[in-house]
């Protein structure tokens, strides 16, 4: 049985939360505040983390970020709080979805469901015979998840490897935010694009020379992304 931990101070929500999952076939755990929730995510076991923004002690981000730091479970961020600024915060933390109070009980048992079966199809492992990709200097390894720019590795977030690793094994298409939204995240039309953006950045952060001037991951203004697979210039990397 999975395993869910809901941190949330309203204990009422937190129990319609945890009535709907268990109708579902969860295990559920509540924690009233952000400090009690960080002792149990930590404690580990858990298949998903559905966290409130707004929380005594330790709030929300301060928790996100501090958990993702160690986990790599899937974290659905829970807030009235509609402003993109703070979606895209908690996405640019490495939550894996943004959730508008107030929702639909059934649709949130929805999003469980769907980013839990994502993370399994993930963690399932690659089959052996997948071959590393190589541009250049970027080396990429279905099979490891792992990815180096010469010989330094870099460390991705699971997000971060399955975007990078899906435009790479489409060089050149331009892939709108829609059509990666669903592709890596799997969750059609259920949550916000931006979240496709901010993992953009970050990765462009970790393997690009430039990351203003991308060379591997481009943007078409209007269209989408595209890697390029083509070598780095000799003078990018003076």
């Amino acid at each position: 049985m999975k395993r869910i931990l809901i941190v949330e101070d309203d204990r009422d929500i937190a129990e319609l939360e945890r009535d709907y999952l268990e109708a579902d076939g969860f295990s559920v755990d509540i924690a009233s505040d952000g400090d009690a929730g960080k002792v149990r995510a930590l404690a580990g076991g858990y298949s998903l983390i559905l966290l409130d923004v707004m929380l005594p002690g330790m709030d929300g981000f301060a928790l996100c970020r501090t958990l993702r730091s160690t986990l790599d479970i899937p974290i659905l961020m829970v807030s009235a709080r509609i402003e993109d600024v703070d979606k895209i915060r908690a996405l640019g933390l490495g939550a894996d979805d943004y959730i508008i109070k107030p929702f639909s009980p059934s649709e949130l048992a929805a999003r469980v469901k769907a980013h839990i079966a994502r993370y399994a199809r993930l963690t399932g492992g690659v089959p052996e015979a997948a071959p590393a990709l190589q541009f250049g200097t970027l080396e990429i390894q279905p099979q490891t998840r792992r990815v180096y720019v010469g010989t330094h590795e870099v460390q991705l977030a699971a997000r971060e490897f399955d975007l990078l690793l899906f435009l790479a094994q489409h060089p050149q298409i331009v892939c709108s935010k829609e059509m990666l939204y669903d592709r890596v995240w799997g969750l059609d039309a259920m949550g916000n694009t931006s979240t496709v953006s901010v993992h953009m950045n970050r990765l462009r952060e970790k393997i690009e020379p430039n990351p203003a001037q991308p060379h591997w991951l481009q943007t078409v203004w209007g269209a989408g992304y595209r890697f390029n697979a083509a070598p780095l210039p000799s003078h990018d990397g003076d």
